[in-house]
């Protein structure tokens, strides 16, 4: 098994473990971990795929994934606030479903 190979399947499975997180717990907190997550999986298979495409490497996929780190963080920032809101809106962080 190849390196480029491992981070892919690590990759995909942070996606599936995130991916799982997002849809069954029903606190906002763990759904914004869970999409963290899969971002980290997104950003492991980009590398991955970087490094096995070409026997230079390729700073275009590097710096892509430089930027959806950075953008990442101020998704979760802004998120973050948004929770902070809520909760001081109705002390509630969890979604209700059906209720």
């Amino acid at each position: 098994m190849t390196q480029d190979l491992f981070y892919s399947i690590c990759g995909i499975a942070l996606f599936g473990i995130g991916l799982y997180g997002l849809l069954i717990p029903p606190h906002i907190l763990q759904k914004i971990l869970a999409v963290n997550v899969m971002g980290t999986g997104v950003f492991m298979v980009l590398i991955a795929t970087a490094q096995s495409r070409a026997p230079a490497i390729d700073p275009v996929p590097h710096a892509m994934v430089l930027t959806g780190i950075v953008v990442a963080v101020a998704g979760t920032a802004l998120a973050l606030s948004l929770v902070c809101r809520i909760y001081a809106l109705s002390d509630d962080t969890e979604q209700d479903a059906g209720r």
